[in-house]
């Protein structure tokens, strides 16, 4: 697996992106993941998450800083408490930090399937928490975007209405992920979010324990479930000619 790091131009300055892409030969697809709130784009569970989706599918795998995140903060990471408290902040101040978030994921599938024989390689978006409150609106608004996980999150907070009808306009494959025990989105809010997705081919997939006890078989599951869905995909092209 080779890693390389780069800054992508987005809606208001540049970027910090993280890439993950088999050592040898073109990927099978490409995965772009969306961190947790306090977290960045270098997060063990990213980087384990990456490794497994490259050496088992083949896939590139794309992580980039969320808002006031990891390299986009003044001296790079800082104390979790105090970032998730400043996103937020942000998060309920500022009605335009969603749409901020869809135009950095933009830029970034734009620049990844500008290299060359990347162009037609299907594509999964893997995020969970604040990962899904800032990337179901991308996966909504970006029809290249195949098939998702998303979860750890509802349809609460500063932008409860957004994420409702964003939710009604996904259309891929969709596995959501939750914690029976989380102290951070109830359990109604959680399901009222999976049950407006969409798309009929969607699954849900609920374990014991608070918001951060996700499971070892939870992550394989979603890499099993972004495997098949973009192989499918892949082949569907392939058929199409």
């Amino acid at each position: 697996m080779r890693e390389r790091a780069a800054l992508i131009l987005g809606s208001a300055g540049a970027v910090p992106l993280a890439l993950w892409t088999p050592e040898l030969g073109e990927p099978a697809g490409i995965v772009l993941v969306g961190h947790g709130g306090s977290g960045h784009k270098r997060e063990d569970y990213v980087i384990a998450l990456a490794r497994r989706l490259v050496r088992t599918h083949g896939f590139a795998v794309a992580a980039i800083d969320g808002p006031l995140h990891g390299d986009r903060r003044e001296g790079g990471a800082s104390v979790p408490t105090l970032v998730l408290l400043e996103f937020a902040q942000a998060w309920a101040a500022d009605a335009g930090l969603t749409d901020s978030m869809i135009r950095d994921w933009t830029a970034t599938l734009d620049e990844l399937r500008a290299t060359p024989g990347w162009a037609d390689l299907p594509v999964g978006y893997w995020g969970i928490s604040m990962g899904t409150l800032l990337g179901l609106p991308y996966v909504a608004s970006d029809d290249r975007v195949d098939a998702c996980v998303l979860g750890l999150a509802g349809a609460t907070g500063p932008t409860a209405e957004r994420l409702a009808a964003d939710a009604q306009r996904i259309s891929v494959p969709t596995l959501f992920l939750m914690q029976l025990d989380d102290e951070l989105f109830a359990t109604d809010s959680s399901i009222a979010l999976f049950r407006g997705i969409g798309t009929r081919d969607k699954r849900l997939f609920a374990s014991p324990g608070r918001h951060r006890d996700v499971t070892a078989e939870a992550f394989q599951l979603s890499i099993d479930f972004l495997g098949t869905k973009l192989a499918a995909a892949a082949a569907d092209r392939a058929e199409a000619g």
